[in-house]
């Protein structure tokens, strides 16, 4: 890996892990579309999942006050169904439908309230949630726009769904190292020092973005994120259709 390749690593983790920090998601897709951009899909997928660990597990440290644990422990309960569905098929990602997939997600923060009414304080509606984004999270890398549609419309306040939903994610992702092991075994003792001197960013930025949380409101803070989610979608839809033509 070049010195420069580390450097824009270094400074995409710190950069994507406040965007996290402030809105529970977005870094991640950013930071994937990062790694695409130098790793094999597999092995890009597993290392985001390395760092976002990191990223996600700070802010849930941070945060941990506001976790809800039922929520939490049925979400997880979803996620290992969906984990064990995708190891039976042997399921492998392939570029165009990582980034075509990733560019449709955000279509989901814009589906109006009343045609979807999901709800991550119901039970039921946990285990979804874990199956439909911990099945995403490792079928294509991320999974933040579909996870959000079950909590952005809960009462829940918004302290609440960034720790709630940070803790998911570090589930998640961990779940994604372990799916894509072997893709990892491509990486140099160097890179996996690249990735390890870029896990202190994750913190700072983590540390940056729930300090700018704080100093959002709850309107404000869901009227972003649906602005950022899907600039960043039409990004990768483009790149998806542009791979295919």
């Amino acid at each position: 890996m070049a010195v420069w390749v580390g450097i824009v690593l270094v400074a995409a983790v710190f950069c994507t892990s406040m965007l996290s920090g402030i809105f529970g998601m977005a870094g991640g897709l950013v930071l994937l579309a990062v790694l695409l951009a130098i790793l094999p899909v597999g092995t890009a997928i597993a290392v985001q999942g390395a760092i976002q660990i990191i990223s996600n597990g700070s802010r849930a440290v941070l945060s941990r006050a506001y976790i809800d644990w039922p929520i939490l422990g049925t979400i997880c309960l979803g996620l290992l169904t969906a984990a064990g569905l995708l190891f039976v098929i042997r399921y492998t990602p392939d570029l165009v439908t990582v980034c075509i997939a990733v560019g449709l997600m955000p279509i989901l923060v814009w589906i109006p309230r009343s045609w979807l009414e999901l709800d991550a304080s119901k039970p039921l509606h946990a285990f979804i949630c874990g199956f439909l984004g911990g099945g995403l999270n490792l079928a294509i890398g991320v999974s933040g726009p579909t996870v959000d549609i079950f909590f952005i419309r809960t009462q829940m306040d918004r302290r609440k769904v960034i720790a709630t939903k940070a803790a998911t994610q570090v589930l998640s992702h961990s779940a994604k190292v372990v799916f894509y092991w072997q893709a990892t075994m491509v990486l140099t003792p160097l890179e996996w020092g690249a990735v390890a001197v870029a896990a202190p960013f994750a913190i700072a930025g983590t540390s940056a973005g729930y300090w700018v949380l704080q100093r959002l409101t709850d309107v404000r803070f869901r009227e972003l994120t649906r602005w950022v989610v899907t600039a960043i979608g039409i990004f990768y839809l483009a790149r998806g259709i542009s791979l295919l033509i």
